[in-house]
């Protein structure tokens, strides 16, 4: 995680374990015995396949303990929308409607 001069912190390909998307990144913290997180890899896969230059990336909350924790994600899934630049624009928590994505998404792109 990466500290800007505008107090957001910036998560790079090294924290997510993946390549962030040219306009924006769909990450979803989840967990094994998930059930709404299978439903919103689906509705985030989905609108990734969508909207051109967006991202998903999936993390396992369990296996990346210290990113859950820093970043104060408390049950999942969580998601987080990012912009190009890897800064957290908006959080929800709980399965997501794909209608709600699109619209975050329009928040940054």
């Amino acid at each position: 995680m990466h500290p800007e001069g505008d107090g957001r912190v910036r998560l790079g390909e090294a924290e997510l374990g993946a390549r962030r998307g040219e306009r924006a990144t769909l990450v979803q913290f989840s967990s094994a015995f998930c059930q709404p997180c299978r439903a919103t890899r689906r509705i985030l896969g989905e609108v990734a396949d969508l909207v051109p230059g967006v991202a998903h990336v999936e993390i396992d909350a369990e296996a990346r303990l210290e990113l859950v924790r820093a970043l104060g994600i408390a049950k999942t899934p969580t998601v987080l929308v990012l912009d190009a630049a890897g800064a957290e624009v908006r959080r929800a928590a709980g399965m997501p409607r794909k209608a709600d994505v699109i619209a975050a998404l329009g928040a940054v792109l």
